[in-house]
């Protein structure tokens, strides 16, 4: 790997880590096809950018928790969940086509997005109980979903967030990155065995993300409401189209 290759790659996440920041999504569907291309294997690929993501996804979460905007109760709901369902998917790998996952998630961050961008957010008004259980649920199968697949899928939990247990906005983006660290983490200790990640990867990913996590985070608290849920919104059709090339080549 050429030194002009390890600036790319730093850019690229500098990039991706600013516009997770803003709008608590880790983005690692969007950093991959890039490791995927200077690494030297497939599988430390996915080991570095799972260590990326994690390293992302926890400097966003310092801002977000001197700013108040994690809900910790809801965290300690939906974390466990996450990471059991992506310790279960990462065991059951191979046994669905990775292809058609990806498909089916990119199918449901092109509805989320949308969805968000196009229909007025309603109150969620059920009971806590029934809130709570729709975080445990959501957090099990997203996790599934991203053990089977390698990625952290905080892109799929952040629109759970919103529309299914009724988060505000700038609350579930601090609780999104909170819970995608604990994932990146498992995530990561599931790879070690069987490929270490390529290292000079994480070293350049993982220095340029900090800042611009760091400035994403920062910038969240600038945006009314509406404003970050038409940016959630965006990401997720980017995320989306992202997710069904790489299910495609």
């Amino acid at each position: 790997m050429s030194g002009l290759e390890l600036v790319g790659v730093g850019a690229w996440s500098f990039t991706v880590a600013l516009a997770g920041g803003v709008v608590g999504l880790v983005l690692g569907n969007l950093r991959l096809p890039l490791f995927v291309l200077a690494a030297s294997s497939p599988a430390s690929a996915g080991g570095a950018n799972i260590a990326v993501s994690g390293i992302a996804a926890a400097t966003a979460s310092t801002t977000h928790i001197r700013a108040g905007r994690i809900n910790w109760r809801l965290f300690g709901w939906m974390a466990p969940p996450s990471i059991a369902g992506a310790v279960a998917g990462g065991y059951l790998a191979g046994t669905v086509p990775d292809a058609a996952l990806l498909l089916v998630i990119s199918a449901v961050l092109l509805y989320s997005g949308l969805d968000l961008l196009l229909r007025r957010p309603q109150p969620v008004t059920a009971p806590r109980g029934r809130r709570v259980f729709s975080a445990v649920v959501s957090g099990a199968v997203i996790g599934l979903l991203g053990g089977f697949v390698g990625l952290i899928l905080g892109s799929l939990r952040m629109p759970a967030l919103l529309r299914i247990v009724g988060e505000p906005p700038s609350r579930a983006v601090g609780t999104n990155l909170a819970v995608g660290v604990c994932v990146g983490v498992a995530g990561l200790l599931g790879h070690l065995p069987s490929a270490a990640p390529d290292y000079r990867l994480v070293l350049a990913g993982g220095a340029a993300s900090i800042p611009g996590a760091l400035l994403g985070a920062r910038l969240t608290g600038r945006l009314s409401e509406e404003r970050l849920v038409q940016a959630i919104g965006a990401i997720l059709l980017v995320a989306s189209v992202a997710t069904g090339l790489q299910a495609i080549f």
